[in-house]
């Protein structure tokens, strides 16, 4: 997600800051120290979520972010989409588990950060890593967007600047989550595991079989629907979708209207997925970063999203996704 009327002039004075280098090497002095003089530097599920006011930007963000990325939500009590997103960004902290930290600032008694920021709408949502700030997206999003986004902020503060993020209390993380789930009493049976859907994943396999791509999808959407985190699944539905987006596609038409116009990113989309099916693996990838590279915008958003799709039909653990991943982030960040 690619933020929109934001600008970064006067963003308080980060160019006096840490250098990346530096901020991993304080980082790492501070854990070695931690460490020798026996102390634990876990912090308690509250601290992943803190507000933040003008008096203690540079102590609670600024210098945090040497240690942990830092994401702010600037918000306001009246502002209705700052209600929807805010318990997003809380919850999704949580789980992150310390790989980042939130920060709440109320623009209506800090217009000067607001300012500084140059924010002109909210809900604005930015990141700072290591002393660097990164506009993130301005306004509500769709939960996955926001997720993959956050996603790449990790990965980036980690292959930039060794920024690996803060332990959290095990025991107090178990309390917190329970208590904040309303959780059952403790000797209360666990909940049943999801599933199994053998059925429904059998029902895809014989859809795709027959040729039947729409009934795949749905069959893998079922799944989904209750398990979405499901591994099989979600890489079946990856593979139907492309397969039902390239069926009926003319091949020589769809890669003259990509050499056209390289900015084009319907065009550099269409062809990607060719390259895909295809078994241009690397093509695919480079395309659509390209492409990244020199849009804007929502055209931008589109083709990140598409990209992301595609990584999903290869499979994480793939060595070409995680250089794609890669040079995603430094193109974004």
């Amino acid at each position: 997600m690619q933020p929109r009327n934001m600008s970064m002039s006067g963003v308080v004075d980060l160019a006096a800051v840490k250098a990346a280098g530096e901020a991993k090497a304080k980082a790492e002095q501070a854990r070695a120290e931690s460490a020798r003089q026996g102390g634990s530097t876990a912090v308690p599920p509250s601290a992943l979520v803190i507000d933040v006011d003008e008096a203690g930007f540079e102590r609670d963000v600024i210098q945090r972010s040497t240690e942990v990325p830092v994401v702010i939500d600037f918000w306001a009590e009246w502002c209705e989409p700052c209600k929807q997103l805010g318990p997003l960004l809380e919850r999704l902290a949580v789980e992150a588990n310390g790989r980042f930290v939130l920060a709440k600032v109320d623009v209506d008694a800090n217009q000067m950060l607001m300012q500084q920021f140059g924010i002109q709408g909210i809900p604005a949502v930015f990141a700072v890593v290591a002393g660097q700030a990164l506009p993130l997206f301005q306004g509500a999003a769709p939960e996955q967007q926001i997720r993959e986004t956050l996603a790449q902020l990790i990965q980036v503060a980690e292959e930039r600047f060794g920024l690996t993020g803060i332990a959290v209390d095990a025991s107090a993380a178990g309390a917190h989550a329970e208590g904040a789930a309303g959780g059952p009493a403790a000797g209360a049976p666990a909940a049943a595991p999801a599933g199994p859907y053998d059925a429904l994943l059998e029902a895809a396999m014989a859809a795709l079989d027959a040729g039947d791509l729409g009934g795949a999808v749905q069959a893998y959407k079922n799944v989904l629907a209750d398990d979405p985190a499901h591994p099989e699944a979600r890489l079946g539905l990856a593979q139907a979708e492309l397969l039902a987006r390239v069926q009926g596609m003319n091949p020589q038409e769809v890669r003259a209207a990509a050499a056209a116009d390289p900015k084009d990113p319907a065009a550099q989309i269409a062809a990607a997925d060719l390259d895909l099916v295809g078994g241009h693996v690397e093509d695919a990838f480079g395309r659509l970063v390209d492409t990244v590279r020199v849009t804007a915008g929502e055209d931008r958003d589109a083709v990140r999203v598409r990209l992301l799709e595609l990584f999903e039909v290869i499979g994480a653990d793939d060595p070409r996704v995680t250089a794609a991943r890669t040079a995603l982030a430094r193109v974004l960040f």
